[in-house]
């Protein structure tokens, strides 16, 4: 994957400013924070999607992020709240196609901001019909047939 800058940071081939690395994951700050101390948390093997992420990657990776938060927060780095991030998909504002987690602190006055219609308040009975697609898929993905 050379096309990939995340790839690239990996094997050195790009720099990065890195504060975490192991025979799994790596951290490093992003070069177009929202705030300072805005952190990534990545993969050293490429996947593109979450879903692509073998699920023990998946929880390193979570620890890994945890760890981040609290380090960023007894950083000296002003943070009065952090926020977690993951765009899965281009829908979702995925720019680099390379699994990253944003970890950022967050604090009154900055200029970070989530827009979203909050007021947007379904159905109990579409509620029940978009988990029964969830579940399904679920079950079918992974033979799962726990009902609640």
């Amino acid at each position: 994957m050379s096309e990939c800058v995340f790839c690239q940071i990996v094997t050195g081939d790009s720099p990065a400013s890195t504060f975490y690395e192991d025979e799994i994951a790596l951290g490093f700050m992003t070069i177009g924070p929202v705030t300072r101390g805005h952190a990534l948390i990545i993969p050293r093997r490429h996947a593109a999607y979450l879903a692509d992420l073998d699920e023990e990657t998946g929880r390193h990776l979570w620890t890994i992020t945890q760890r981040t938060a609290a380090a960023i927060r007894n950083s000296g780095v002003r943070c009065e709240g952090v926020n977690i991030f993951l765009a899965d998909g281009q829908a979702a504002f995925q720019e680099i196609f390379h699994v990253h987690i944003h970890v950022f602190p967050r604090y009154a006055g900055d200029q970070f901001r989530v827009v979203a219609d909050w007021g947007v308040k379904p159905s109990r009975e579409e509620l029940n019909g978009v988990a029964e697609q969830i579940r399904s898929a679920y079950n079918r993905l992974w033979h799962h047939n726990h009902k609640l």
